[in-house]
């Protein structure tokens, strides 16, 4: 056996116990300083989480919009093509009247009231009445069509079309311009 001295054996006792003093002291202040630097990296780690979070919900909004707007309808809207041209009143007998809004002439004979089309079947320009040469002629391109729509001259293929037209109960004359009608054969009769 070995022996020890007296008084070592104390200094060791003195020795664990302040070793154990001085370990009790570091894991106190371990502890203190670990909470911040948890609680920093926790508020990091939030942050990163909310940002992410935020980033998905951004991406999943914009998402259903564009979903939204593929299954909304893409129609356009155009004006109807039935519109209505006045009281027969407002044209007198053996006029050609061009109603640039709508694209057509009223056309008013002995026989009665009918219906062209005002633009060009060469290039689709919106030809004019020519009172004192007495034709509808088309400035772009040179083409003549007689009162009744038919070809005198140019590279028209085509005469004007006819429309259908017809009066109302409440005597206004209406045109279809999505509906042709044989030419020369439908007069509206007031």
């Amino acid at each position: 056996m070995v022996r020890s001295r007296p008084g070592c054996e104390a200094t060791l006792n003195q020795r664990k116990f302040s070793h154990a003093v001085i370990e009790e002291t570091m894991a106190e202040e371990k502890q203190k300083v670990e909470p911040d630097s948890e609680s920093a990296e926790m508020g990091r780690r939030q942050f990163f989480v909310k940002l992410g979070a935020g980033s998905l919900a951004v991406a999943g909004l914009g998402g259903c919009i564009f979903g939204l707007q593929y299954l909304a309808p893409s129609v356009l809207y155009e004006p109807s093509p039935v519109v209505n041209v006045g009281k027969p009143e407002h044209y007198p007998i053996d006029s050609v009247t061009l109603d640039p809004r709508f694209g057509i002439f009223v056309v008013r004979l002995q026989e009665g009231f009918y219906a062209l089309s005002a633009v060009c079947t060469h290039l689709g320009c919106l030809s004019v009445w020519k009172p004192e040469a007495g034709v509808i002629a088309c400035p772009c391109h040179g083409s003549a069509f007689q009162r009744d729509g038919s070809i005198i001259a140019g590279p028209a293929p085509r005469p004007l079309p006819w429309l259908k037209m017809w009066l109302t109960d409440d005597s206004n004359l209406m045109v279809d311009r999505a509906t042709m009608v044989p030419s020369q054969n439908e007069y509206v009769r007031v």
